[in-house]
């Protein structure tokens, strides 16, 4: 099994490296933004606002993480979606790996690309903060994976779902990306009507950003059991819901 496992994996890697746009757009586009966000808000004319002062040090690292965790899960509902309209889901069915071998080497792929993302993200943030800088980077790491982790379940079910590759990514961005603007990065979700408040903390990734800005402030992973919690029920409904409905054809 761990033998088609990483044969499997390892062509993934090659087919997704052979599209350019796809494998930039994945890599490079998140560091991209978290560069030029970053040199913009940092040389600015003026002295930056406090809240600008914050924003840079802790939120601009934990929304390009969520950026590159958001890439990773519309590329792989992308890539199911498009397996699954060309009939390569079928045929790999029709072979002796096994239904969770195939997937696991989905999910191989997107937090490996995940994790080199990460690094060069950690490199690029060199040029924007200072060397004495103490941030726990592979807690920050495990972190972001995790949060990967957790909303690639999510991503299953939503390859499940939309059965052709034309809406597959339109419709992975549509349901991501207006999370963001109730995770509470932005805006504190304390601040939010009541209502907006109780669909915030329906949603993984407000968990996913109060995970990520905890543990790069340095915070122990003690004090976000909870948001641990959340993604972990997350990820197994997601999973199950997803081994219900998931189409090899």
């Amino acid at each position: 099994m761990l033998r088609g496992l990483w044969q499997l994996t390892w062509l993934e890697i090659k087919i997704f490296l052979r599209e350019p746009l796809g494998a930039i757009g994945t890599l490079l586009m998140p560091v991209a933004v978290f560069l030029v966000v970053g040199r913009a808000m940092g040389r600015g004319t003026g002295t930056p606002s406090a809240g600008a002062t914050a924003f840079l040090q802790s939120g601009l690292p934990v929304m390009a993480s969520v950026f590159i965790s958001i890439s990773a899960v519309v590329s792989l509902v992308t890539i199911v979606s498009i397996y699954r309209e060309g009939g390569i889901l079928k045929r790999l069915r029709a072979t002796p790996l096994r239904p969770y071998t195939i997937l696991s080497a989905h999910v191989l792929v997107k937090l490996l690309f995940t994790a080199i993302t990460l690094s060069l993200l950690m490199l690029a943030g060199r040029r924007l903060y200072p060397a004495g800088l103490d941030v726990p980077v592979f807690s920050f790491a495990m972190a972001v994976l995790i949060s990967t982790l957790s909303i690639l379940s999510i991503g299953f079910v939503i390859a499940s779902l939309v059965r052709t590759a034309r809406f597959a990514q339109p419709v992975g961005a549509l349901i991501f990306y207006p999370m963001i603007g109730f995770s509470g990065l932005f805006v504190p979700i304390e601040s939010m009507p009541p209502s907006l408040q109780v669909v915030a903390h329906l949603l993984p990734m407000t968990y996913i950003v109060s995970l990520l800005r905890g543990i790069w402030s340095g915070a122990p992973w003690s004090a976000h059991l909870g948001d641990l919690a959340a993604l972990a029920v997350v990820s197994m409904v997601c999973a199950a819901l997803s081994a219900k409905v998931f189409k090899w054809e």
